[in-house]
C-alpha cells in the first residue's frame, strides 16, 4: 500500500507544506504566511499552517493523509500544539507528530541518520543528529541571548557599525550609506537635541521596527565586504568565528556523518557557507527535510534512492 504523508516546515517568514507518498514522490505543495506563534501570534500562525496544509492536500488530490510530521519553529506551548492538531482535523488521519525544525534542515541536505547541521538564518545554531534524532544542540538561544552569526546578529552589527560614525564613534564605513539608503533617509547635518537630523531619523525608524526585523539588513554586510570595506569584513570575521565555535560545541568523535549547512544566510551566501562549514552539503529547501521527517515518522525507509526521489520531485513542484 502506498500511503501519503504530510511534511510541514513552518518558520517566521513562511509556512510550507508537502504531501509525499511512501515511495518518496512529492505530490502537492502549499505555502502561507508565518507559522511561528512567537512572531505571528497563535491565531495567525495556526491559520497559516492550516492554509498551507489545505493547499498541499488539495493539489495532491490525496484526501486525508495517513500521518504528518510538523516542524514548527516556536511551537513549544502545548496549547498552541493542540490548536494546530485541531485545525488539521479532517486533513490528517492520525495525530500529527511535532519535530524539531533543525531536523528538517538537516534532512534537507542528506538522508544519513547521523551527522551535523549548522544553521544561520534569522537565528543560528548547530545540531548533532544520531539515529535520525536530535542528540546535541548549541546556541539557538534567540536574538536576545545568542544566535551568534545569524541574520539578526549580522543585521544588528550592520546597524551598529553604520550608525557609529554618525554619532562620532567608530570607523568610517560604507555601511552607513547603505543603511541610510535602505531606510530611505537623506543626509541632514542640522542638529536636533545635539544630534544630527540624520541620526535622529535613523534611530527613530529602527526603533519603530520589531527587533527581529534587524535581520533585513544582514545582506548589506556582504555587499560592503565584497567592495573591500574593512568594517564589514571584520563583522563577517566575527560571525564566522562564532559559528565555528557553535559547531565545535556539538562535534564528537563518535559521529562522523555529513555536515549540512542550512538557513537563509548560508543558502544565499555560498562563499560564506564554504568558509564557516568547509565541505558541507548546502541545503537550500527545508521542505525536503520536512518530507523526509514525515516518511520516517510513518515508518517508511528513506534510503538514498527514496531521498533522491523526494528532492527531485519537490524541485519539479516548486521550481527550486
Amino acid at each position: 500500500m502506498n500511503n501519503n504523508y504530510l511534511g510541514l516546515d513552518a518558520g517566521g517568514t513562511s509556512t510550507r507544506a508537502v504531501v509525499v507518498s511512501s515511495d518518496g514522490l512529492c505530490r502537492g505543495v502549499g505555502k502561507a504566511g508565518s507559522g511561528n506563534p512567537t512572531s505571528a501570534g497563535v491565531d495567525a500562525a495556526t491559520a497559516a499552517i492550516r492554509d498551507a496544509v489545505t493547499q498541499a492536500v488539495t493539489s495532491a488530490n490525496a484526501g486525508p493523509v495517513a500521518g504528518a510530521a510538523l516542524a514548527v519553529a516556536g511551537a513549544a506551548d502545548p496549547g498552541h500544539r493542540a490548536a494546530i492538531v485541531s485545525a488539521l482535523s479532517g486533513l490528517v488521519a492520525s495525530e500529527p507528530v511535532f519535530d524539531f525544525d533543525v531536523l528538517a534542515a538537516y534532512f534537507s541536505g542528506t538522508a544519513a541518520p547521523d551527522g551535523y547541521v549548522l544553521l544561520s538564518g534569522t537565528g543560528a545554531s548547530a545540531v548533532r543528529v544520531e539515529d535520525g534524532r536530535l542528540a546535541g544542540i548549541s546556541d539557538g538561544l534567540g536574538w536576545l541571548l545568542g544566535d551568534v552569526g545569524s541574520g539578526f546578529w549580522l543585521g544588528r552589527e550592520v546597524v551598529r557599525a553604520g550608525l557609529a560614525p554618525l554619532d562620532g564613534r567608530g570607523a568610517t564605513t560604507s555601511l552607513t550609506g547603505l543603511l541610510l539608503d535602505r531606510l530611505g533617509i537623506a543626509v541632514d547635518d542640522r542638529r536636533q537635541g545635539g544630534r544630527t537630523a540624520t541620526l535622529v531619523a535613523a534611530t527613530a525608524a529602527l526603533y519603530a521596527m520589531p527587533p527581529l526585523r534587524l535581520a533585513d539588513f544582514a545582506a548589506l554586510v556582504f555587499t560592503a565586504a565584497g567592495a573591500g570595506d574593512q568594517v564589514a569584513a571584520g563583522i563577517l570575521d566575527r560571525a564566522a568565528a562564532g559559528l565555528a565555535e557553535t559547531l565545535a560545541a556539538v562535534r564528537t568523535s563518535d559521529v562522523e556523518g555529513p555536515l549540512v549547512a542550512a538557513g537563509s544566510v548560508l543558502a544565499r551566501q555560498p562563499d560564506f557557507a564554504a568558509r564557516v562549514a568547509p565541505g558541507a552539503v548546502l541545503a537550500t529547501d527545508g521542505l525536503a527535510g520536512a518530507a523526509v521527517l514525515a516518511l520516517r515518522h510513518g515508518g517508511e525507509l528513506v534510503d538514498d534512492e527514496v531521498y533522491a526521489r523526494v528532492t527531485s520531485s519537490l524541485a519539479q513542484l516548486t521550481g527550486v
